[in-house]
């Protein structure tokens, strides 16, 4: 269903107190979407659950993005960070999502929840053009190497200001 969907320039902006959440197994799975997650996937509860939640990813958003995002979350690290949704009829949503691992009770890591908020218009136009950058980097080079080209791009803008990743998300 996914790769037949035409991205358009339909833009949803997420209301102030608007708050995505979504639990997926170690897979990426979705096993719980809420009602706002609902609404702006464009999905029904059907549709989503037990899907990959990368049934939302806009192709604007380079690969490299999400190779950082499991790294960090496989690690048992939690993930923030601003993604590029796409809805099912095509439109985009921005989100700050925030991805931490779940843990069962005998701290077995058993999957990830992730809650995604409005992010601000400044940190869109801040970040919007490294993932552009990123992606053109990632297209132009061959597909064996393009998350690492795209991931060492971003890390050397990272570099120049002296901070992680995650560090940089919460700063804008």
């Amino acid at each position: 269903m996914k790769n037949k969907i035409q991205s358009t320039q339909k833009e949803r902006v997420m209301r102030d107190d608007d708050f995505i959440v979504s639990k997926t197994d170690l897979k990426g799975l979705i096993t719980y979407a809420n009602e706002i997650f609902i609404e702006y996937s464009g999905y029904s509860q059907e549709e989503l659950f037990r899907t990959q939640h990368n049934i939302i990813r806009h192709p604007d958003m380079p690969r490299a993005v999400f190779d950082l995002l499991w790294k960090t979350l496989k690690s048992g690290q939690e993930f923030s960070g601003y993604v590029k949704n796409m809805s099912k009829d095509g439109g985009f949503y921005w989100v700050f999502a925030n991805v931490t691992p779940s843990y069962d009770s005998h701290h077995n890591m058993i999957g990830y929840y992730s809650v995604r908020r409005k992010p601000s218009r400044q940190a869109i136009d801040v970040v919007e053009p490294i993932y552009k950058e990123m992606l053109s980097a990632e297209k132009r080079t061959a597909a064996k190497n393009a998350i690492q080209v795209s991931t060492e791009l971003l890390l050397a803008k990272l570099a120049q200001q002296g901070v992680s990743y995650d560090q940089f998300a919460l700063s804008i």
